[in-house]
């Protein structure tokens, strides 16, 4: 799974970003308007759960649990500074998604207890896209997290984040993470729309490998 991370830039807006993405083959997409209000990112939440619904695409939104319970979105996505996720389960229940961030197997344990679905695990490195990043965890990181989860039992689906590339992404498929997430990858390709396709086709490649 590949999930993107909308964006903006002097290029494109959010939904252009999550357009590109689609078109690409991209279907998982996370709303991220992380500096704007409720009444600003619902009428882009609109138009952007409408364009996954039209390819079957997951459709959440990061940070706004009350937003996500109001359009019924996919799920929710929070960060270390969002609600805590123990929280968004009671309001949301079992029928919604919600992903946590992670940078350390200490956050990835305490998500698993609160009942997330998912973990977004990062940085690999250094990244524009996102400020005041965590420590860069790199292949050795997501080694390291992926053995003391299978140790304790935690069965939960790891999502790299970070400045990955289509190069990065067979390398880090060998680690034990379970997808990837990006933004930067595509929304800075002379051609994003194929580069989405391009990174597609490694992550299930990589996956084909993995399984060999």
């Amino acid at each position: 799974m590949i999930q993107f991370i909308s964006h903006y830039n002097d290029r494109y807006s959010y939904l252009d970003s999550i357009r590109l993405a689609l078109e690409g083959g991209c279907r998982w997409i996370q709303l991220r308007m992380k500096d704007a209000t409720e009444e600003e990112i619902l009428p882009v939440a609109l138009e952007a759960q409408r364009m996954c619904k039209e390819v079957g695409a997951t459709f959440i939104i990061d940070d706004h649990v009350e937003l996500v319970k109001r359009i019924k979105a996919d799920g929710v996505h929070l960060g270390k500074n969002d609600m805590p996720i123990a929280e968004a389960r009671k309001m949301l229940g079992d029928d919604f998604i919600i992903g946590g961030t992670a940078n350390t197997f200490e956050d990835v344990r305490a998500h698993y207890e609160a009942g997330a679905n998912y973990i977004g695990c990062g940085p690999f490195r250094f990244t524009t896209t996102k400020k005041g990043l965590s420590p860069i965890l790199g292949l050795e990181g997501y080694i390291s997290i992926c053995s003391q989860m299978k140790a304790e039992g935690i069965d939960l689906p790891i999502v790299a984040i970070g400045g990955i590339t289509a190069e990065d992404i067979p390398m880090i498929m060998q680690t034990g993470v379970t997808g990837i997430a990006l933004s930067g990858a595509v929304l800075n390709a002379d051609d994003p729309v194929a580069e989405m396709k391009r990174l597609e086709k490694c992550k299930v490649e990589s996956v084909k490998n993995k399984e060999q």
